[in-house]
């Protein structure tokens, strides 16, 4: 059995939405079990994360980084950090904001660079950006990767209550697919 842990922060519901659908892309892999922790009780129970083969980093973007919760958690890790318990997991990270950029790359990255350095495998989106194809003929905030981001799933949400359609079908579509295509790698990986 292959073990993916998400660990996440949502300060107002979106970025949960965007976290249970991470969730349900991986669990949808047969042979895998998912633990779905908070920040804060990923924090609280940083032990619990040593036997998982993946791990998936989400947060909201807030002024350019990760919301604090999240970085809390992240200052945390330097505990398994110490003793290299979790080198050779596969890593992976998702953030929502309220614009289309947000500078939602900056939160990405620091989920890379935290991976990177606990000796992670860091796995990317993998899918091109639909809206951008000519032949696609879908509403824009159908398409998968519609935001363009490659190092991880972004969403984009308004400002107003979690739910249906907020953030789009399509970056709801896109954490489910890379939910998945972590939890394949861990298989792969773990082989």
């Amino acid at each position: 059995m292959t073990t993916v842990a998400i660990v996440y922060h949502s300060g107002y519901g979106h970025t949960k939405r965007q976290a249970e659908a991470v969730k349900e892309g991986a669990a949808s892999v047969e042979g895998v079990e998912v633990r779905f922790h908070t920040a804060k009780e990923a924090e609280e129970n940083i032990e619990s994360l040593e036997d998982a083969d993946a791990i998936i980093f989400g947060a909201p973007t807030y002024m350019g980084s990760a919301s604090g919760p999240m970085k809390s958690f992240m200052d945390a890790t330097s505990k398994p950090w110490f003793q290299s318990k979790w080198k050779d997991k596969i890593a992976g990270g998702f953030t929502n904001s309220g614009s289309a950029s947000g500078d939602k790359l900056s939160t990405l990255t620091q989920f890379a660079v935290l991976a990177a350095q606990h000796g992670m495998i860091w796995v990317s989106l993998g899918e091109n950006n639909q809206a951008a194809d000519p032949g696609y003929e879908g509403a824009a905030e159908d398409a998968i990767n519609r935001l363009g981001g490659y190092l991880g799933p972004m969403a984009q949400s308004e400002n107003a209550p979690a739910e249906e359609g907020n953030p789009p079908k399509g970056d709801i579509d896109t954490a489910f697919g890379y939910g998945a295509r972590v939890a394949k790698a861990a298989q792969r990986w773990n082989a």
